[in-house]
């Protein structure tokens, strides 16, 4: 029977160990994870295609299947990403500053590792290997809980990273994994204070609710978003309609892919026809508001009166929420209402405008004429992350290297004594 208390009690200790190894010592252990993972890569594509098997029986959609996949490319992929974060700065045992006190006393704010994270996450067997190469960098344990529908996919991840790390000298119990797919293991994990430093969930919005509610540990959540595309008035029409066709065609089932378009009146007529016809041949289904739907219902794409709740929406899929807006000031104020806090981006050639949005739009990732879809760890040159973060706490926006570490004060004295 499952033990988590056990498995929180060797996360501990594996993370005491960690501590202690240099970076050249980290840096090996990935290395053999990269290689260990394209040695075993048959093994993991055969377990995941057992995964997407059960995932088609029981009507998953197209975007989680998507997620869920595992190809040889990808495989390739992942572990290219491994060895980019072996090539990155290790940010543990570096110095945030350097003060003397008014005694003579010297005050140093040094970066160090968290301990151990719980990170529970659903239908994306790639991040079991993002969560651990970054914490194994950073010095920290990790215990994962992977969702039901990549349990296959994820054991067989889990015991590449566990074999690396014996080959390498690095306690394998660093990185451990739930195996059983019980809910009621998350609830045990969400309670394990006395071992566990952090949790960070990865998933819908019922995950997250339930670690607020339940956690005894801090939480940092994120990865739900409900992004935006501002078109305002002066945007580059021609080139906003490859900017809108990218963040929501690209990848549509990843949290940064666009959910809701909003258009400046001034343009909408012009505009939205165009941007349909290009969305139709990617059989992109609109949901659209009243304006926005007297423009579209004769356009060559398949447009639906938007309902009550259609901009409060991650879609996940081709699938595309419309709004005509007066200006700005109304934009803004619909993405205040409805938006995630995730990534959210302006397609204007108005520098007013552009600043007022970027100082205005309180998200972790604010965007000027670009795809909503840069916001990941890789294209941020963070080698990969362990989520999105949506919160206002020490991480937002992709959570990287600098953002798995906390700091420790340092006091360096002689004999110095408070009067």
């Amino acid at each position: 029977m499952l033990n988590l208390v056990e498995l929180g009690k060797s996360a501990k200790i594996a993370a005491r160990q960690l501590a202690t190894f240099n970076t050249q010592q980290k840096n090996n252990a990935l290395l053999a994870i990269a290689e260990e993972l394209e040695k075993q890569s048959d093994d993991v594509l055969k377990q995941n295609a057992l995964d997407i098997k059960d995932g088609e029986a029981e009507g998953l959609s197209k975007a989680i299947l998507d997620r869920l996949l595992l190809t040889k490319k990808r495989v390739e992929c992942m572990a290219a990403d491994v060895r980019k974060v072996a090539e990155l700065p290790d940010p543990v045992g570096k110095n945030i500053s350097e003060t003397e006190m008014y005694n003579g006393m010297k005050l140093i704010k040094r970066r160090v590792p968290i301990g151990v994270l719980g990170v529970i996450y659903e239908a994306r067997p790639n991040v079991t290997i993002d969560v651990a190469t970054l914490c194994l960098k950073t010095g920290n344990a990790v215990i994962l809980r992977g969702g039901k529908e990549t349990f296959r996919s994820n054991i067989a991840l889990v015991n590449v990273i566990q074999t690396a790390l014996e080959n390498a000298g690095c306690p394998k119990n660093a990185v451990q994994y739930i195996d059983n797919p019980d809910r009621k293991y998350v609830t045990e994990l969400l309670q394990l204070h006395e071992y566990v430093d952090m949790i960070i969930p990865r998933g819908g919005a019922g995950l997250h609710k339930l670690c607020i509610e339940q956690s005894f540990i801090p939480v940092i959540t994120g990865g739900i978003g409900i992004c935006h595309i501002f078109v305002d008035e002066s945007a580059d029409l021609t080139r906003a309609v490859d900017v809108v066709e990218n963040a929501k065609v690209q990848r549509p089932s990843v949290c940064n892919a666009l959910d809701t378009l909003l258009v400046h009146k001034n343009v909408a007529e012009k505009f939205l026809p165009e941007v349909a016809d290009r969305l139709a041949e990617s059989e992109v289904e609109l949901r659209a508001e009243k304006k926005a739907f007297k423009i579209l219902e004769n356009s060559n794409a398949l447009v639906i009166p938007a309902g009550e709740d259609d901009f409060d929406r991650e879609w996940l899929a081709l699938i595309l929420g419309v709004k005509v807006v007066d200006g700005i000031d109304e934009a803004i104020t619909h993405i205040h209402e409805h938006s995630s806090e995730h990534s959210d981006s302006i397609l204007t050639q108005d520098d007013a405008n552009a600043e007022k949005f970027i100082n205005e739009v309180n998200s972790a990732a604010v965007y000027l004429n670009a795809s909503t879809r840069f916001t990941d760890g890789g294209e941020f040159g963070l080698g990969a992350e362990v989520a999105v973060s949506t919160q206002k706490l020490h991480a937002r926006g992709p959570m990287g290297l600098e953002e798995l570490t906390t700091y420790k004060w340092i006091g360096i004295g002689d004999g110095h004594i408070r009067e």
